[in-house]
């Protein structure tokens, strides 16, 4: 899951980051409105945006307007004071998916996220089944016969992201972009080392990740 958040409260853009990295989610930043829209336009692999309606040089319901303008589905999570009922509302209006009022628990911001994540899947099941493996999206657990699998949060994002293109190539430099944030240097052998390591834990039976050389990793198709 890779997160967008527009917060220019440095003290609670904090305390977010600590708590989405920390379930495991990929996490960007911006303090602005101008910084959030820009992102939004060059970024399509957004899975939910936390957006603070308060951010200078462009109002986030600015952002969320132009946002929507483009046609976008990316679901959205509205910051807002306790007192801006009339900001909720035109939020809400302008195609925002759920909002809550500073301060806030962690914890049910967390649960939200999760809700929206399985919202944003458009109706589908969050979980995801390729021969024995079964991956659930929304709690980030994987299983290979019932059993956990024990994978660390890079791995569960590699996982996450081969399983949703099974059969399909992925590029290294599509999973780095996938699941680096701004500012981290993943190399393509470091990508190597992750996928490595995935390997060993779940090629069991028909699981298998193919390597196409110098292009690319392929989760290869299981026939139902």
């Amino acid at each position: 899951m890779r997160i967008l958040i527009a917060e220019d409260d440095q003290v609670l853009a904090d305390g977010l980051l600590r708590t989405l990295r920390g379930s495991g989610a990929v996490v960007d930043h911006v303090a602005s409105g101008s910084e959030a829209d820009t992102a939004l336009l060059t970024n399509n692999e957004f899975d939910l945006l936390i957006l603070d309606l308060g951010l200078p040089r462009l109002h986030g319901l600015e952002v969320l307007k132009r946002l929507r303008g483009r046609g976008s589905a990316l679901p959205v999570l509205i910051l807002t004071a306790a007192d801006s009922i009339e900001e909720r509302v035109k939020g809400l209006d302008l195609g925002a998916d759920d909002y809550m009022a500073k301060p806030f628990a962690l914890s049910e911001l967390e649960a939200r996220v999760r809700a929206l994540t399985r919202r944003g899947m458009g109706g589908t099941s969050a979980t995801i089944k390729h021969g024995p493996l079964v991956y659930d999206q929304a709690g980030r657990v994987a299983t290979i016969d019932g059993k956990m699998v024990e994978l660390s949060a890079r791995e569960l994002g590699l996982l996450e992201v081969l399983l949703q293109r099974a059969g399909r190539l992925v590029s290294k430099e599509q999973l780095v972009e996938r699941l680096c944030e701004w500012g981290e240097e993943v190399s393509n052998n470091a990508i190597e080392v992750y996928i490595h390591r995935l390997r060993k834990k779940i090629e069991k039976g028909p699981i298998r990740i193919a390597t196409v050389r110098g292009l690319g990793y392929c989760l290869e198709k299981i026939a139902a």
